[in-house]
């Protein structure tokens, strides 16, 4: 796994901070028989990273936002290092056609994650059944993989305690849609694409 600075481009959960440089850490294994990484291997990459206490020490932490480095993820997976300041989140948003895997390195994050499959495009606003909300709270070492348009919010609840965590994602991120809740009611509320992220 190698760190690759990143001063303007942000990662899939972001939306804060540009991320600080790091150093090189051991390669990264490619998917399983040299083909496309699975989200298996994504998770399985994940924890390696989070379990790398020289990496995780590496991340500079802002009182005030996110911070993140990329890592080179993979087979050719898209692989940040992020650190989480209390009470900060992502939000609700999706990958589009990727699948990925996070694993918390430290602290605990928790997940809010629909449990239906959402149209891939064509709507505005959707008005959810009561039984498709799931949370999960994954702590130090604990983490998920999950497959394409997997609609979620990661947040930091700690009031006083930053989480640091790993995320890898495949094909690289096409696009991320990003949603705002009311309610059972979801409305699909931008579209963000690589060239917003340079």
């Amino acid at each position: 796994m190698s760190v690759s600075p990143t001063a303007s481009a942000s990662p899939a959960a972001a939306g804060s901070r540009s991320g600080p440089a790091a150093s090189s850490v051991p390669p990264a294994a490619t998917g399983a028989g040299g083909q496309a990484p699975t989200q298996v291997d994504l998770l399985d990459f994940a924890r390696r990273a989070a379990a790398d206490g020289e990496l995780i020490a590496s991340l500079p932490l802002d009182p005030e936002g996110r911070t993140w480095v990329r890592l080179e993820g993979p087979g050719g997976s898209e692989a940040w290092l992020i650190g989480w300041p209390p009470g900060s989140g992502t939000g609700w948003h999706d990958h589009a056609d990727s699948v990925g895997a996070f694993v918390t390195a430290a602290g605990e994050l928790k997940e809010y994650s629909l449990a239906a499959r959402l149209p891939t495009d064509g709507w505005k606003t959707l008005e959810l059944t009561e039984d498709v909300d799931r949370e999960r709270r994954l702590s130090a070492g604990q983490g998920r993989a999950f497959g394409h348009h997997h609609v979620h919010e990661v947040l930091n609840e700690s009031p006083d305690r930053h989480a640091i965590s790993v995320h890898a994602y495949y094909p690289p991120l096409p696009r991320i849609r990003r949603y705002s809740r009311t309610g059972p009611v979801l409305r699909l509320e931008q579209v963000e694409r690589p060239v917003d992220w340079q």
